[in-house]
């Protein structure tokens, strides 16, 4: 089905955003949607990984008009209420806040999301089922998914793609689950966010499964590997940083270790992808120069298979949050920190839609063009220019 043409989008590129895993950090993804959604820059295609499938799920799995209202609704019942407003109270108080909701977070877990398992073995070091070794149930996030997500909606022919990574347990392969490939459920939202030793693994089909992100938290491959060789904006969200400070304290230490673990490989993929690309456009010349005789039909459905003729526009938006170098940033759920989040994505997707970089020409043979967020002061300048 052709989409309108639209001011944001008049090449009618297909729309595609890349959802990282963060745990709690991911309200920032929430935020990234609204402005998308605001400026009529629905995605045709989410893929995600660990909460970044979460959010996915709820948008590819409720109609236009009411994916913002379910998705805020998801994020304030994990929310902990504070104690007080965190934007009328100095820094070290709202430390001091973030602290006490984390550690309640650990105690007593998430509401509607996970629950310790106050009676398990596990800890001891007994055997118990596999479904049962962690921490933590997240039963109850499969009740939320069920009350949150049309999932007859998302499953239906025509509707928003949606993919969601898992890991394989026994064999540590990635499995991209698809909706245009399979029925999904909840337990493929819950399988891409099951970390261990945290989270149980879910088991499908016979086969158990953990979150994704231990393989590759960023899904942007699973964007360059698809076989649809069409012109796409990709609007990939980053969670953790692989750059930053040396570290002096043990939970600096801790802090920078996940953010390295977690962040995007993006730059390595995206460096592969253009390789492979001018590869294609070579033997594809390379083809052409051949005499006639030596030419196929064969040959030349095997080129157009190959792709290699498409134009890939990657808009990175990445959360700039230290959390005040906190290793527990991603399970802290106070109220305030994820309304901070929230907002400051939305923030950053009006800087780079004010900015509207893949709307500048580029030739047919470009196989890529990166976007990265403009300076603070030159996006409000063009957005005061713009009203």
């Amino acid at each position: 089905m052709s989409k309108a043409k639209h001011e944001l989008n008049p090449e009618r590129l297909r729309i595609v955003l890349v959802l990282q895993g963060g745990g709690a950090l991911g309200a920032y993804q929430a935020g990234v949607f609204q402005a998308m959604h605001e400026h009529g820059l629905a995605p045709d295609w989410i893929v995600g990984t660990s909460i970044g499938a979460i959010n996915a799920a709820i948008l590819a799995g409720n109609p236009h008009e009411t994916r913002l209202a379910r998705l805020k609704e998801f994020w304030d019942g994990v929310a902990h209420r504070d104690s007080y407003d965190m934007s009328r109270v100095p820094d070290a108080q709202r430390r001091s806040n973030v602290l006490l909701q984390t550690w309640d977070t650990i105690v007593r877990g998430v509401p509607g999301f996970f629950k310790p398992r106050f009676m398990s073995l596990f800890p001891t070091g007994t055997a118990v089922a596999p479904e049962q070794a962690s921490f933590y149930d997240t039963s109850e996030l499969g009740d939320t998914l069920n009350r949150l997500i049309d999932f007859d909606y998302l499953n239906a022919p025509g509707g928003m793609r949606l993919t969601v990574n898992a890991l394989k347990v026994t064999c540590g392969s990635l499995r991209s689950f698809d909706n245009r490939e399979l029925t999904l459920s909840a337990d493929h939202i819950r399988a891409s966010g099951a970390l261990p030793p945290g989270f149980p693994p879910v088991r499908i089909d016979g086969d158990l499964y953990w979150d994704g992100g231990l393989y590759s938290n960023t899904p942007l491959e699973t964007v360059l590997d698809d076989s649809e060789h069409v012109d796409t904006l990709c609007f990939m969200v980053d969670l953790w940083n692989a750059d930053g400070p040396e570290p002096t304290t043990l939970d600096e230490v801790q802090t920078r270790q996940k953010d390295v673990t977690f962040a995007s490989r993006s730059k390595r993929h995206l460096q592969d992808y253009v390789a492979t690309h001018k590869l294609k456009q070579k033997l594809r010349e390379l083809y052409g120069e051949l005499p006639e005789r030596a030419q196929s039909e064969q040959g030349r459905e095997e080129l157009a298979g190959l792709g290699g003729d498409s134009t890939l526009h990657v808009v990175r938006l990445a959360y700039a949050g230290r959390d005040w170098n906190m290793a527990a940033k991603d399970i802290n759920f106070s109220k305030g920190s994820i309304e901070w989040r929230w907002d400051q994505g939305y923030q950053d997707a009006l800087r780079a839609i004010t900015a509207a970089g893949w709307l500048s020409f580029v030739t047919e043979d470009t196989p890529l063009v990166v976007h990265e967020l403009p300076p603070l002061r030159q996006a409000v300048h063009d957005r005061e220019r713009a009203a």
